[in-house]
């Protein structure tokens, strides 16, 4: 019966969609007007909003970042060389770990300790194969260290209990005791940074399937047990509201949440994925039409009006704006790659792709104010990842670049961005044929970055730029000959950014020529 009803209602939700961007169907050229309002900055874009997920999922964790110290392909103490140097360049900000549905039924003390000797489980969320715990509490602290990146730790709420919590947090961050005596036996004397901890992951769903009041009180049981050295914090992330697995978790949950427990959290979180074709048939990652391009972007869209939808609520509660949303899992979901392990989620990564990485990005940037976290799903090898690989093989996706391209955002100040813009329209779905963000990086620079949705025609963008003086522009673009370009371990730079020399500034405006299917990020001196 849930079935019956889950597909009644994304069935209706994508109808929905249609009618939000409906407009009348006019044959013209794409184009856009922006007022980029240089002299009203807004809020900071964390850094944070670019951060990354990895569970222990198909091989996201063995073989894309984790080969061991024994492995023939090149490597610092077991993690890759080649993955470790791709994620530095990406200035990872923040790492989620280790699910997920995953996380769920971890218990951390499985992982510490002398590899040879920890215990051996079944993976039963993900594919029912053998997980032997190689990658622990030590590996991943480490990894994000290798990397420059905040851990962001998912704690067991599905099946472990507050004490389990309340030592794991006490084992990486103690200074003195116990626990810490423990950890410095097993190779780390000096405790860990602790930024972020999730208290639990959707409860809803795999975490325990609870309603939104009794999730509340366990949220409050639990946080009154996350306890750090006095002059450390992390931040309490709730498990929050997910828009497209079950109904009843969307916004009433956070209603909930944030009525029961806001005084024990720091912020709430909030998970959805574009499901091009639905929920249960997804479609293909590389073989679809233009009518499944158009669909795919109206549906990921849609993260515009759910953010809105929470904060709305969380206003209520929060007025001043205390707790954060952290879009902990988000991204492209496709059916898996044909021939692989259904179970583990692979699938390839495209233009298409890209295209959804930037406007949800754009969407991110517009709500900074809340907005202070978001990890896409997932880092490697897994969903919509940055990284592809296969043995001793990798290849970086168009979502890699479209990460790498916006790294002038992270801690820089939102300038608003007033956009009109022409409509592109295929079958029932009609899309602003333009999407915009703009800010003021920390270097004191201007970047602009602008998405082109549609895959035929070439977009005319005017800008003007209030409280903006600039005498030089530059930038690059990422787009590919068709909208199911992808890189392969064969051709790699298949889809990759490049110069980009369709923009002029004249009379204190600038003047953009989009590619169709691109993504562009300009910078203003």
């Amino acid at each position: 019966m849930w079935e019956v009803f889950v597909k009644s209602y994304l069935a209706g939700a994508a109808l929905a969609a249609a009618c939000l961007f409906a407009s009348p169907v006019l044959a013209q050229a794409p184009s856009a007007s922006l007022a980029i309002q240089a002299d009203r900055p807004g809020p900071k874009i964390d850094r944070r909003i670019f951060g990354q997920f990895a569970e222990h999922l198909g091989t996201g964790i063995y073989d894309g970042v984790w080969v061991g110290p024994k492995s023939k392909i090149p490597n610092t103490r077991g993690y890759r060389n080649d993955v470790v140097a791709a994620l530095k360049e990406l200035k990872v900000p923040v790492v989620r770990w280790p699910g997920g549905c995953f996380a769920d039924e971890y218990h951390w003390r499985e992982g510490i300790g002398p590899r040879n000797k920890r215990p051996v489980k079944i993976n039963t969320n993900w594919g029912g194969v053998t997980e032997d715990n190689a990658f622990g509490t030590h590996e991943f602290m480490d990894f994000a260290e290798m990397i420059g990146a905040e851990a962001y730790i998912s704690g067991n709420v599905g099946n472990g209990t507050p004490a389990e919590m309340a030592e794991w947090i006490e084992y990486i961050t103690a200074p003195a005791g116990s626990l810490a005596d423990l950890r410095a036996k097993n190779g780390r004397k000096q405790p860990w940074k602790l930024e972020w901890f999730g208290i639990g992951n959707e409860l809803w769903g795999c975490g325990g399937n609870m309603r939104p009041e009794y999730a509340a009180d366990v949220t409050k049981r639990y946080s009154t047990f996350i306890k750090v050295p006095a002059g450390t914090k992390t931040m309490r992330i709730a498990s929050g509201a997910s828009h497209n697995m079950w109904p009843w978790a969307e916004y009433n949950w956070t209603e909930v949440m944030m009525r029961e427990a806001a005084d024990q959290i720091d912020g709430t979180g909030v998970h959805y994925y574009t499901f091009p074709g639905g929920m249960e048939t997804k479609g293909s990652a590389t073989e679809f039409d233009e009518e499944a391009w158009a669909r795919t972007i109206a549906k990921t869209i849609r993260m515009d009006e759910y953010i809105t939808g929470h904060e709305k609520i969380m206003d209520k509660y929060d007025p001043q704006k205390k707790k954060i949303i952290a879009v902990d899992e988000w991204g492209a979901w496709h059916d898996p790659a044909p021939g692989s392990n259904p179970g583990f989620l692979q699938q390839q990564n495209t233009l298409r792709d890209a295209m959804v990485a930037a406007l949800n990005i754009n969407i991110f940037t517009r709500h900074a104010e809340r907005v202070k976290l978001a990890n896409i799903a997932q880092m490697i090898n897994v969903l919509q990842a940055m990284i592809l690989t296969d043995g001793p093989k990798m290849t970086l996706t168009p979502t890699y670049h479209v990460f790498e391209m916006y790294k002038p955002f992270q801690d820089a100040v939102l300038l608003p961005v007033d956009l009109k813009s022409s409509w592109y329209h295929k079958d029932q779905w009609a899309i602003r044929a333009v999407d915009a963000t703009a800010a003021r990086g920390v270097d004191g620079k201007t970047y602009v970055a602008l998405v082109n949705v549609d895959p035929n025609q070439p977009a005319s963008v005017t800008a003007n730029l209030a409280g903006l003086t600039a005498t030089r522009v530059s930038g690059r673009v990422l787009s590919a000959p068709t909208m199911q370009a992808h890189n392969t371990f064969d051709q790699p730079n298949a889809v990759r950014p490049a110069a980009f020399n369709g923009a002029q500034l004249s009379g204190g405006a600038l003047n953009v020529t989009l590619p169709a299917k691109s993504v562009v990020v300009l910078t203003l001196e």
